[in-house]
């Protein structure tokens, strides 16, 4: 794909309400509470009205109830890409067996095709959750593109906030001690690359972009909390992202959240969450700029053109299916909350 400007892909994973309450183990997720009728209407309005075609990362679990069918429907009806986010939204998705693996991936697909008519070619775990296991059945299905790793630094401490603010148990916690990742994730590369799998299969891989060389994430909900403190702030820090990766010759995948549109006043349930101070309408119109801004220097697309662009250029680096601990099976998470 031939463009004047850089390419830069736009992707929202729909973490809905109750998967935000399961994870921080909050009673009362189990009644599958949602937001997505009140949020996906404005978000596909302001995309609309920015020319814009992006991918929605789609839980299966939501796609399977019928009262999302039309909100749903309307992703794909108005051009916009639909991502597999697993059928059970779980974070600790890196200590499922193989079977586990194949039911959430293949329920998900099964669900998400039945509520948008479109089948999913891209795959991101919850909390950027992936293993060995993981890669070689997205291989086996069929897929263009895994986005489920985030290269930072960060995850020790992303690990001890989210233990601050959690219900889950010390226990389950301990069960659950990779799952944030650890300061080795940050040496992952920031250009895409190919995962060599068994013999000669490869899957590439499109890393959700952080600020090169630093590695820390500048991705929207990070810039809506410094937004907390200065918009002049959060949009230098932007901009200065966006001019370290043209030097660096980076095509950023940007990610947002529906959090990112939503304030503490339309969902009082996660005021828990970084930002949800904000309220609804400074979220949107700062969430609007920073697109904005992202579009003076790249030409935005959805993920599956972004990725069939890297392939079709070739030249692209190939790392092992390996875990760092040297494992083949043993899966692992990256920071849960960007």
């Amino acid at each position: 794909m031939r463009s004047a400007k850089p390419l830069a892909s736009l992707s929202l994973d729909v973490d809905n309400l109750w998967a935000y309450l399961k994870t921080h183990g909050c009673p009362g997720w189990e009644r599958r509470p949602s937001y997505l009728r009140d949020f996906f209407p404005p978000v596909l309005d302001a995309l609309d009205q920015l020319g814009l075609r992006i991918t929605f990362f789609i839980v299966g679990a939501d796609a399977d109830r019928e009262e999302n069918a039309d909100v749903l429907r309307a992703v794909t009806r108005r051009g916009h890409e639909v991502g597999n986010h697993s059928f059970h939204h779980e974070p600790w998705q890196y200590l499922s067996c193989q079977e586990r693996l194949e039911e959430e991936i293949s329920r998900a697909e099964a669900a998400i095709h039945l509520a948008t008519g479109q089948s999913p070619v891209g795959f991101r775990g919850p909390s950027y959750s992936w293993s060995p296991d993981l890669l070689r059945l997205l291989s086996d299905r069929g897929y263009l593109y895994d986005a489920s790793t985030l290269p930072t630094y960060l995850g020790p401490l992303a690990r001890a906030y989210a233990s601050s603010i959690s219900s889950v148990s010390e226990e389950e916690m301990a069960e659950r001690g990779t799952l944030f990742g650890t300061f080795r994730d940050g040496l992952r590369p920031l250009k895409p690359y190919r995962w060599r799998l068994d013999g000669e299969r490869t899957l590439l891989e499109m890393p959700v972009t952080t600020f090169p060389v630093v590695k820390t994430p500048f991705h929207l909900s990070y810039l809506l909390y410094l937004s907390r403190f200065s918009e002049h702030l959060a949009l230098g820090y932007l901009r200065s992202a966006i001019a370290a990766c043209r030097v660096t010759g980076v095509e950023p995948s940007f990610l947002l959240h529906p959090l990112d549109f939503m304030g503490g006043d339309e969902v009082p349930q996660l005021a828990f969450f970084p930002g949800m101070d904000l309220p609804t309408r400074r979220k949107r119109e700062f969430s609007i700029r920073v697109l904005r801004v992202l579009g003076e220097t790249f030409t935005l697309v959805n993920m599956s053109v972004h990725a069939r662009s890297f392939l079709a250029r070739g030249g692209l680096s190939i790392r092992e299916a390996v875990a760092p601990n040297g494992s083949t099976r043993r899966s692992r998470s990256a920071l849960q909350w960007a």
